[in-house]
This record gives C-alpha cells, structure tokens and sequence, in this order.
C-alpha cells in the first residue's frame, strides 16, 4: 500500500532534515501507528504520504488515489461557524463528484452520528466532532484512512468509541490505517504494527517490540 525508500525532507531543500533515510513498507489491511517525541517529524511523513509535500530526496510511493484524510480537530472545528454536519459533508460530497446524496447518511450511520445531521459543528461534542470528520473521510470508500492525532481533545469514553471504530474499520471492512498518535496506550492496544520516530529516522515494529524497546521501566537494565 505505502512504499518509502531512502525518503528525506527539509522545509529549506538542504540541511538540516526533518526526516533522513526513512525506510518502510505498509501492506493492505495493516494499522500502523506512528509514535514519537513532539517536532520529531510525524506530521511531516503524513504530509508526504498524502502528497502535500514532496520528498527531498528518496522516494514514497502510494499504490492507491482512495485515501481518506482526518486531520487534527482543530479550534475551527469547534468554533460557532454556522455550518452542519451535513452541509460539511454535503459540500465533500460536491468536491468528489458523488451524485448520490444517501452517500452522507450511509457515512453518519458508520459512524454513529445519524441523529446529528442538522446540528451545528460547533454545537457537537470533541467525540462527535470527531466523529464527523471520519464520516467526511469514509465518503470517498477509502483503501486507506490516515489520522492525526484522532483522540487530541476527546473525553475518554468517545476516545473508546472513536478507537473501537477504527479498529473495525481496519479489522472487518479492511480499510488500511495510518494513525499519527500521541495517546501510547490506544497505539499499542489497536495498532498492528507501530512506526516509531527519533532523530529524523524510524523503525517499525510490533506493539508487543515497541512496549519491550521503548517504554521498558527506567532501571529495568540495572538489573537485567
């Protein structure tokens, strides 16, 4: 599904990079967490998934145009803008040229919105919010759904519903995840495989590697 081959980035074109000799392979059906330290460069390497950077140098390679894309939820989000949840939807709907306009409640009932075509997006909670941009996303009938950061600002139950979503997103309809996560214990409870960055370069491995690597209880080697 994702390909990335010696891929590096610089806002500036030259050093120093944001991302250097980054290596790695998602496979279809796979739920891949990317985790590590803020500035480290994860919003960075979504941003060349989806094409809106250009690599540097190296190269990445996407082999399918159905991406569905959840942003961060940002303050706009939340904001008194007068808009609903459906002329939102309505208005993607537009963008991808989609004649059929059941396609907007087929997305809300996905997710579990299909009471709050009519309220406004920002009357609804941060998990409903949530929410909505992931039926935005699911419009398209994406391959692969790319989130960042999807439980920043949502109460612990929605963050069980928005994660229990995911899952069977990626578990029952196949739909290959790439999440860019800051919340440790859903990465390693839901994700297939976690893409850990520092310094610039990653590594991918198992939930189960990455409790052992990196989150191993400080004085664990004095004793080993």
């Amino acid at each position: 599904m994702i390909q990335a081959e010696n891929l590096a980035f610089s806002y500036t074109g030259s050093p120093p990079f944001v991302l250097d000799g980054i290596r790695f392979a998602v496979e279809d059906g796979d739920y891949v967490s990317i985790l590590g330290d803020n500035g480290c460069g994860k919003s960075t390497l979504v941003k060349l998934i989806l094409r809106f950077l250009r690599p540097t140098r190296g190269s990445i390679e996407v082999k399918t145009k159905r991406i569905g894309y959840v942003p961060q939820r940002s303050d706009a989000a939340a904001s008194g803008f007068p808009i609903t949840v459906h002329e939102m939807l309505d208005s993607y709907r537009r963008l991808l040229k989609l004649r059929d306009k059941s396609v907007i409640e087929e997305s809300l009932n996905r997710v579990g919105l299909s009471g709050c075509s009519g309220a406004l997006m920002g009357t609804l909670s941060g998990g409903q919010s949530q929410k909505a941009l992931i039926a935005r996303a699911l419009m398209g009938d994406p391959e692969l759904l790319i989130l960042d950061e999807p439980s920043a600002g949502v109460d612990q139950d929605s963050q069980r519903e928005i994660y229990g979503l995911i899952k069977a997103l990626n578990a029952v309809r196949g739909i290959t995840v790439v999440s860019v996560e800051h919340n440790l214990e859903a990465a390693v409870a839901n994700s297939t495989l976690i893409y850990h960055l520092s310094g610039g370069s990653g590594h991918m491995c198992t939930p189960r590697q990455y409790v052992s690597e990196y989150l191993k209880p400080k004085g664990d080697e004095d004793h080993a």
